[in-house]
């Protein structure tokens, strides 16, 4: 299923590379600026790298880091110069890239925002965090629902974000839309890691459905991201799993599962899932 890690490519399997990135520090524009660019350079990385790579994962709070700041001068627009610097990198390295933003609101709190744009620059899905994490995150509550896209190969794509994964009936929809992949992107410290690993297995198999996980890694000096990213078959078996800074971890999928969902069953060690 893994074709290598990617390189020996079927004819319809998708190629995902997960960025497991070092946690910034993000205060002032300069430092959003640098953060940026460090993105940048990384999407051309991951082409150089394996160029059978169709989408390049970055995880949430890859531009901003987890310090919460809601300073407006760092405050992303999606017409801004750093979503336009992700749509050049996509255009210019021909690869789908998923990229996290926090999105200056004007009439409330940002919205932690998960954009994945095409392999010529445009922008093909905008998502905002329908579930951010009451106790610590700011954002405001997204209110674009959970779409649905054509991804690369004509691959079903949908786009969750971090606490978003713990909810079942999230994981339900995009599958109930139609998604044969979905990305889940995080920030998460090490006390969720098993939450976060049996809730990546759970979704994929409950929903025949792939799903690729990926979550920041590192330390600023205050905050400590855990660092794990995976890739989950649509009966719940992990194909690719990775956990250290500033790795990133590539693997084929084929997205069987809504031809198996349209099928109404799957053979799975024996057992027939209706």
């Amino acid at each position: 299923m893994n074709g290598l890690g990617g390189l020996n490519k079927s004819e319809h399997g998708v190629v995902i590379g997960c960025v497991q990135l070092q946690l910034p520090t993000v205060v002032t524009p300069a430092d959003l600026a640098r953060q940026t660019a460090r993105i940048v350079e990384m999407v051309a990385k991951a082409r150089r790298n394996l160029g059978t790579m169709d989408l390049v994962v970055f995880p949430e709070y890859a531009l901003h880091g987890l310090s919460m700041d809601t300073n407006p001068e760092i405050m992303c627009r999606i017409d801004g110069p750093e979503v336009a610097a992700f749509s050049k990198a996509c255009r210019d390295n021909a690869i789908w890239g998923c990229f996290s933003i926090m999105e200056l609101n004007p009439g409330g709190m940002p919205y932690n925002t998960g954009l994945i744009i095409d392999d010529t620059g445009e922008i093909r899905l905008n998502y905002r965090k329908l579930h951010p994490w009451v106790p610590v995150e700011p954002w405001e509550p997204g209110n674009l629902g959970i779409p649905v896209i054509d991804g690369p190969k004509g691959a079903k794509l949908a786009l969750i974000i971090c606490h978003d994964g713990m909810f079942p009936e999230m994981a339900h929809e995009c599958a109930y839309k139609g998604a044969e992949i979905m990305l889940r992107t995080a920030g998460y410290t090490a006390p969720i890691r098993q939450s976060w690993r049996f809730t990546n297995q759970a979704n994929a198999f409950s929903n025949l459905m792939i799903t690729a996980n990926v979550c920041m890694c590192g330390s600023d000096g205050s905050f400590d991201s855990m660092g794990e990213g995976m890739i989950v078959d649509f009966d719940g078996t992990v194909i690719a799993h990775e956990i250290g800074p500033d790795l990133g971890r590539d693997d084929l999928v084929d997205p069987a599962g809504g031809a198996v969902r349209d099928d109404g069953a799957v053979e799975v060690d024996d057992h027939a899932l209706a």
